[in-house]
């Protein structure tokens, strides 16, 4: 697929080498290239997540007070009886624990806008490949970094989480060339990989951690996710054009479908000021931080709160900290079917079905939150539990979407995206900072009380802006139409080899 620089299209030539002899691979038309994209999608995600959340729980083991075989203590490679840090307390302890945690996000963050550019100069293929295969590295090198000193594991974590923060932008790009409008809505359902890779990722952890001790819970998802690296390697293609093994009857109808979307993606003059001053882009991002407030609490606290306050042993840790996240992903998809439903049948307007599935997916949660630190039958607390994690997802069908009601516009529901990420996503360091401050004895319920008052409250009070100023009204300044100037946009996938066009390789 061809583009000059002024982001025009061109009609592709059978005669490239690059699409000759596709008919005499037969597998080929079982086995469509998009279904194989989506399954690297959706395992790609699955296995960022692994990498990313195999540390919430491996720490449950690597800075514990017993006496457990299997509990090593990494931090200053000080054994189980001695101090977790050298000539440290256990208050320091808890806030170096809640860093290293902490410290993947912060580059994580900063790292958005980055990998929009990069994959600008470099396609996708390349940066999400290349991103995964460092943090991949990372989790192999994990082990030994931690018998150095727990700063070398902060920064392989920083590392992690730059990397990791590339992977979203440049699978974004990446969709627009390969995936029809009519079947966009199911490809993107592939990102939902995560929430398997959250659920898979705690009770292996715990099988691994009781069988053979907490390095090789970073062993085996570095090695997972070098695995997949292979797998993407060899099967992934920036464009269609490029793919060796798609029939030409899938490359003709992904081009004939796509082709004008790509002649529409010329340079938009995104009104960033009117943006900054939106108010239903101000309430998304705030309501939105609420929820990924109290959600991190359960994802990276979670396994810490079992450990310490239920007491229960690391498979049974790992398999109680999992199975919300697996059902997360049922459950995504039901509120996401039923909002749909209330729509068809004209049952809400679009306004109030975003608000009440944000409702939904922030004040049931932030309630019950609540009263898990005040139940004390282990029972009733994991069913609670469960419920608010189901809950937390009801937010796809909510506020997470109301980003395109507001600005349908293509460049502009980019920006607005952008925008609200770079406010929201701060809340997925600042939570366990939060909880690491407050919690200095990990085994006091009391600790464990205030920080889901704190949560709570957060993710209440954050959906009250929502409620007020939130809407799906199409805004005044998405209607601005697209410029002509500076038409080269970034979803050019690769370098230029020539003056005059631009070849995506």
């Amino acid at each position: 697929m061809m583009y000059d620089l002024r982001g025009s299209y061109s009609a592709p030539h059978e005669s490239d080498s690059s699409i000759r002899n596709r008919h005499n691979r037969p597998l080929n038309d079982k086995i469509p290239a998009r279904l194989v994209l989506y399954f690297l999608s959706w395992s790609g995600f699955l296995v960022s997540f692994m990498m990313r959340n195999d540390m919430n729980f491996a720490l449950v083991a690597m800075i514990s007070n017993d006496n457990s075989t299997h509990n090593q203590s990494v931090i200053g490679s000080q054994s189980q009886s001695q101090p977790v840090l050298r000539g440290g307390t256990e208050e320091q302890t808890s806030i170096v624990k809640s860093v290293i945690i902490s410290s993947f996000y912060w580059c994580y963050v900063l790292s958005q806008v980055a990998g929009g550019v990069a994959t600008e100069m470099f396609g996708t293929k390349c940066v999400f490949g290349w991103s995964q295969l460092a943090t991949a590295l990372c989790s192999i090198l994990m082990p030994l970094a931690a018998q150095l000193h727990y700063i070398a594991v902060i920064v392989l974590r920083s590392i992690q989480g730059f990397a990791s923060g590339l992977t979203w932008p440049a699978m974004y790009a990446i969709v627009g060339y390969w995936i029809p409008l009519t079947e966009r809505s199911r490809f993107m359902s592939s990102f939902q990989g995560f929430s398997i890779g959250i659920g898979l990722t705690y009770p292996l952890c715990g099988f691994i951690l009781s069988e053979f001790g907490w390095p090789y819970v970073f062993y085996t998802t570095g090695t997972f996710g070098i695995g997949w690296c292979l797998l993407w390697y060899f099967l992934a293609y920036n464009t269609p054009r490029e793919h060796p093994r798609i029939t030409k009857e899938e490359l003709n109808y992904i081009e004939l479908n796509v082709c004008n979307e790509v002649k529409k993606l010329n340079r938009v003059k995104v009104p960033w000021l009117q943006i900054f001053r939106s108010l239903p882009a101000w309430a998304i991002a705030i309501t939105t931080f609420g929820r990924i407030f109290i959600h991190y609490i359960f994802i990276v606290n979670g396994p810490t709160f079992m450990g310490n306050v239920l007491k229960f042993n690391f498979e049974t840790n790992g398999f109680l900290s999992g199975m919300p996240f697996i059902g997360s992903y049922i459950s995504s998809v039901f509120f996401c079917y039923v909002a749909d439903k209330l729509l068809l049948y004209k049952v809400l307007c679009l306004t109030n079905v975003r608000k009440v599935f944000t409702a939904l997916s922030q004040i049931i949660p932030g309630i019950l939150i609540y009263f898990i630190g005040h139940i004390d039958n282990v029972h009733i607390l994991l069913t609670v539990w469960f419920i608010a994690v189901i809950f937390i997802t009801a937010s796809y069908a909510g506020a997470m979407a109301n980003i395109i009601d507001i600005a349908p516009n293509y460049g502009h529901s980019a920006a607005v995206l952008a925008f609200c990420q770079t406010i929201h996503m701060s809340a997925s360091f600042i939570s366990p900072l939060t909880a690491g401050f407050i919690v200095t004895q990990e085994d006091s319920i009391e600790q464990w009380q205030n920080v889901f008052q704190v949560s709570a409250i957060i993710s209440i009070s954050t959906y009250g802006f929502y409620q007020i100023f939130g809407t799906a009204e199409i805004q005044t300044w998405n209607k601005e139409r697209p410029t002509d100037e500076d038409l080269q946009e970034g979803k050019i996938l690769s370098k230029p080899k020539e003056n005059t066009s631009i070849d995506e390789n």
